[in-house]
């Protein structure tokens, strides 16, 4: 049993991972439905960013008795819905990474932003917005006229200044793009997430574009 409860988990992270904003607005709208039916609303507890811990503190809360997985994972994105978060990158539907082509809206908890002379530039992940900033030779653009990079906070979902942010590199979390830099606000944000997938913390000061292709499995010398 707790190895088909483990393969649910990962499957719904790779759900997680790949859902748009309107149909997580959708599962919310039923997971609000399916807590105040089944569920004790005050042993709910709140939501953790991540929507697999989410459904794991729902299933030791003993809020909701004898729910399926799936009734569990509505659940967890109606508790992430209530969570206060103080602002997101707004990934405008179409936009495409320039690094990758992917398209940015469909990953929100992993978009990242540039601002350039005014225009805005949407990742798919840190990783390929630190691509779009290193490798002048690849994307020509005026360095000088970059005002803006802010990344999204892997549990929060908040913007961080790029520049402020710390970065856990090479967990085994992946991103849309594979192994990633994974952003946060604060040092127990990251020693939390590291105790759970590994990595190693890193500042922005700190990356190269040797170790940002390394991610790729690619050695520059």
């Amino acid at each position: 049993m707790k190895i088909i409860f483990t393969i649910f988990v990962a499957l719904n992270i790779l759900f997680a991972n790949s859902i748009s904003d309107a149909k997580f607005k959708k599962m919310a709208i039923k997971g609000s439905k399916i807590a105040k039916v089944f569920c004790d609303s005050s042993k709910l507890p709140s939501a953790k960013g991540d929507i697999d811990k989410t459904i794991e503190s729902i299933s030791r809360s003993g809020a909701c008795a004898n729910l399926d997985k799936r009734k569990l994972l509505y659940i967890a994105y109606y508790l992430s819905s209530k969570s206060k978060i103080k602002k997101r990158v707004d990934v405008p539907s179409g936009a495409k990474c320039p690094v990758c082509g992917m398209f940015v809206y469909k990953y929100p908890k992993w978009a990242a932003l540039m601002v350039i002379d005014g225009k805005k530039y949407y990742f798919d992940g840190v990783k390929d917005m630190m691509k779009y900033y290193f490798f002048d030779g690849d994307f020509k653009y005026d360095r000088a006229k970059i005002s803006k990079m802010k990344v999204t906070n892997y549990y929060t979902l908040e913007t961080i200044d790029a520049k402020d942010a710390l970065y856990v590199y090479d967990s085994k979390k992946y991103g849309p793009m594979g192994r990633e830099l994974i952003p946060f606000s604060n040092k127990k944000e990251v020693d939390s997430f590291i105790a759970d997938y590994g990595g190693k913390l890193m500042l922005f000061k700190d990356i190269t574009p040797k170790n940002v292709m390394a991610l790729d499995g690619v050695e520059l010398k």
